[in-house]
């Protein structure tokens, strides 16, 4: 398999591509509205095309490049089900694997960050989305969000697979890059240990964030699968900026 770990720095996402040697194919997997032509420009450069894009779920904190990425290479929309956006090409859901080529990625529904939430994995690697960061996890304070949920999806679904799963956040604001699923396991602060249910839920619901700076655009806008709303303020268009000009990490 062909993989590259790739950053996007206004919103510290981390966009992940997948590529079948066999087929030519690629899969990317969160990609962002400001690095669209970086990351085609890559999935050209490693003489693949790319198929699909998978975003783990409706993001508050950036804009997806899925519609776009469709509109200049062809690639079909893949997203979870359980949001039922008009714009998806392939609904995911969790049971039914999506193959590309030699690829074979499965869907694991883990609400809790939002309702809808997915986890991908493949092989040994794991694309945990914001449900499970390193040393930390998404918010569970909007889009219906659910420490409860969060908890037992975390917990009870990633946490049961091979302590040696590679897993791969949709963020990282340390300059992290990759942990593992044994790793969260014995050290995350919030997930790990012996953390009980009710210690969770009440560590986040004490945890007083301030509200997401550029939800109010970026969840209307990902509903309809990478759209820059009207009237997004100067100091926020850097979110939707399709230029490709930001740090490439």
């Amino acid at each position: 398999m062909i993989f590259r770990q790739l950053f996007e720095p206004i919103s510290s996402t981390y966009t992940y591509l997948l590529g079948c040697p066999e087929t030519g194919q690629a899969v990317l997997i969160d990609p962002v509205l400001p690095t669209w032509q970086r990351d085609l420009e890559e999935v050209k450069r490693l003489g693949l095309k790319l198929a699909y894009t998978l975003d783990t779920h409706i993001h508050a904190d950036h804009i997806t490049s899925a519609r776009k990425l469709k509109q200049e290479a062809g690639s079909r929309i893949a997203h979870p089900a359980v949001d039922d956006l008009p714009c998806t090409d392939q609904p995911l859901r969790e049971g039914v694997p999506l193959v590309v080529g030699s690829l074979r990625i499965d869907p694991l529904f883990t609400p809790g960050h939002t309702d809808g939430h997915h986890a991908y994995r493949l092989g040994e690697r794991l694309f945990t989305g914001d449900a499970l960061l390193i040393d930390a996890c998404g918010r569970t304070d909007f889009q219906n969000g659910d420490a409860q949920a969060l908890y037992q999806s975390v917990r009870g679904k990633l946490f049961a697979l091979p302590d040696e799963t590679l897993v791969y956040p949709a963020h990282d604001y340390e300059g992290r890059r990759i942990s593992s699923v044994g790793q969260e396991k014995t050290r995350n602060p919030r997930l790990g240990g012996d953390r009980t249910l009710e210690d969770f839920v009440k560590l986040m619901g004490e945890l007083n964030l301030a509200y997401p700076k550029f939800i109010d655009y970026a969840v209307p806008g990902n509903r309809e699968c990478g759209v820059c709303p009207p009237g997004v303020p100067d100091h926020l268009q850097q979110y939707c900026d399709q230029i490709g000009e930001s740090r490439q990490g």
